[in-house]
């Protein structure tokens, strides 16, 4: 038990060593940008394994609780500071997943027109193009796209689904507890179960990504010492493997919104926490304060959420 809390508080002061020596030496991690498309140097290739490490290392996610802390006691020093960290991520959540939204209408007119082209006029290829250039691909790549799109719905309107109350919740003890009880519950909740869920699958997910743009493959049980190993070897291989001979190809993609995924799940807790604090905090007053719900109309019926 000493040993635990030894390494732990170890860990946290070692983040600001680990900062300042990570901006003080930038070639060491981001020293592959320079070559993203070839990767021909040795000093590029051990960054990139350094990059691919430290993204999901003990290291950083001390260095993301290490950031919490610090903006949670500034905020509480001055908690219009506090309220405009809410405010913010809030806006962004909102504004990312209202515009990701028009997606939905994009992928209906998409299959509607594969199938009044496939049907009706028995076409093969669908191109799009102008000037001189165009991207032609055969329908049934156009077709399984859709599923990209789906997947764009679920993964960037997540945080705004939040916000606005969408998301489907069984209330057995909630909904019969005090107002500041409920604040308690928000915080416990946005802690101990949106951060652990989201630095668990941010730690499978990062890897998962990874392996279907280098080789050789990363895995979460490497060693740092044992990646930069396989920097010797390391080349860009991004997956291009569809589920049938002219389907879809970029899959990668997927893997790249698992990780936007768990990236505005991380931002929304922190949000979550920090506005359930403040209306702790201020009272019954603060609920809802600056929350920015959509509407389709007058009245309190017309606020989507609302049964």
């Amino acid at each position: 038990m000493v040993d635990a809390i030894g390494w732990f508080l170890a860990s946290i002061l070692n983040v600001f060593a680990n900062v300042f020596h990570a901006l003080a030496n930038p070639g060491l991690w981001l020293g592959w940008v320079s070559e993203i498309g070839k990767l021909e140097t040795a000093e590029a290739k051990e960054s990139l394994m350094r990059f691919i490490y430290y993204g999901a290392s003990s290291e950083f996610l001390f260095f993301v609780l290490v950031v919490f802390v610090i903006l949670t006691a500034i905020g509480l020093w001055r908690r219009p500071i506090m309220w405009a960290y809410v405010r913010g991520l809030e806006a962004f959540a909102n504004g990312l997943g209202r515009i990701a939204a028009w997606v939905g209408l994009i992928m209906v007119i998409q299959q509607i027109v594969i199938v009044f082209l496939q049907r009706i006029f028995a076409v093969s290829a669908i191109q799009l193009g102008h000037g001189g250039v165009g991207f032609a691909r055969d329908v049934s790549w156009w077709s399984e796209e859709l599923k990209l799109y789906n997947a764009m719905i679920v993964a960037l309107c997540v945080t705004y689904t939040f916000i606005q109350g969408g998301h489907v919740r069984v209330d057995l003890i909630y909904a019969a507890v005090s107002y500041r009880t409920k604040r308690v519950i928000d915080m416990f909740g946005s802690l101990f179960f949106m951060l652990p869920m989201a630095a668990l699958t941010w730690l499978f997910a990062w890897f998962f990504f990874w392996r279907v743009m280098v080789v050789p493959n990363s895995s979460a049980s490497d060693s740092l010492d044992k990646l930069l190993l396989k920097a010797r070897a390391l080349r860009w291989k991004v997956e291009t493997i569809g589920f049938s001979p002219n389907g879809f190809d970029a899959y990668f993609l997927f893997k790249l919104l698992i990780l936007t995924f768990v990236g505005l799940t991380f931002l929304h807790a922190f949000a979550f926490f920090w506005r359930s604090l403040l209306e702790f905090i201020e009272g019954p007053d603060s609920e809802g304060k600056y929350l920015d719900k959509d509407t389709l109309g007058a009245g309190e019926e017309a606020y989507e959420g609302v049964h």
